[in-house]
């Protein structure tokens, strides 16, 4: 399978900074799994949005997948009672 490039959205870079560090570590591990396989167990598509997301914790990570261009575009990163408002 073929290596996904992987983009963050400045707003998505942003709402990363502002999580607390160890959270942090773990976020950012999660994102960099998703160039290797951009749908992973867990993982679950958003009704009505072409967009996916997977969860850390109590954080989730919201990104749309782009299959003929080999792209995932991470959209918005938070805290799982803010994330979908």
């Amino acid at each position: 399978m073929a290596s996904y490039k992987l983009l963050i959205k400045p707003s998505a870079a942003k709402e990363l900074e502002a999580v607390p560090k160890k959270d942090r570590r773990r976020l950012v591990a999660r994102i960099r799994k998703l160039s290797g396989e951009p749908r992973p167990p867990g993982c679950e598509r958003l009704s009505g949005h072409d967009l996916y997301r997977v969860r850390q914790g109590n954080y989730r990570v919201l990104y749309t997948v782009h299959d003929v261009e080999l792209v995932v575009v991470v959209v918005t990163i938070g805290h799982r009672r803010e994330i979908y408002r």
